[in-house]
């Protein structure tokens, strides 16, 4: 038994260096998407209250008439499946193609986040419980400072996994609001595109 607690206590030893170092990828990545995710977020700011306002004025008699205010940024991935969804209006394949991609590539984006979500506290509590052992040792032994240093690298570790978490959460929470109104939108123009179109298609020459 001895032996078998003295490979699981090496095992869980060696396993912090590797917990330590993806601590620190996650946080520099986890700080990369905070700071791309403000950047996004003040962009949002107009490009949303634009296209409300268009989208409520929106219907069948005018689709066409919007196109140019509606098609001409194409600076955001909405925006370019906008325009494509005027362009193959006709195909009403392509179009639900086109939009089931769009929510891929949506969920794709909110993997990120979602993935500092669970491994950012799954890591933080690796980095708290691995040194535990050794400061136990050295509160047995009265290595005050070796119990002190562990400690210390503990209580590091948790805070860091706490930090990924919580970004991960504030731009998850936020970026699936910002997905569900960009769905919600492209169906809206989608319909009205099918029906402006069957209508133009109907009247009499």
């Amino acid at each position: 038994m001895e032996t078998i607690s003295n490979a699981l206590f090496w095992i869980s030893n060696g396993l912090l260096v590797p917990v330590v170092v993806l601590l620190l990828l996650f946080f520099a990545r986890a700080v990369l998407l905070a700071g791309g995710f403000f950047g996004e977020f003040y962009r949002r700011v107009h490009t949303q209250k634009s296209l409300a306002e268009q989208l409520e004025e929106l219907t069948p008699d005018n689709i066409e008439e919007k196109a140019d205010s509606l098609t001409g940024d194409r600076s955001t991935p909405l925006q370019r499946c906008v325009y494509k969804l005027y362009t193959h209006r006709d195909n009403a394949a392509y179009c639900e193609r086109l939009l089931a991609n769009f929510e891929v590539d949506a969920e794709q984006e909110l993997g990120r986040s979602r993935t500092f979500v669970k491994l950012g506290p799954m890591l933080g509590l690796m980095g708290t419980l691995i040194p535990m052992g050794p400061a136990l040792v050295g509160l047995a032994t009265g290595d005050i400072a070796s119990m002190a240093y562990n400690m210390q690298v503990a209580f590091a570790t948790t805070v860091v996994g706490m930090v990924i978490a919580a970004i991960g959460v504030v731009t998850l929470q936020i970026r699936q609001r910002w997905y569900a109104r960009e769905i919600n939108d492209l169906e809206f123009i989608s319909k009205t595109l099918i029906h402006g179109t069957k209508q133009t298609s109907t009247q009499p020459e």
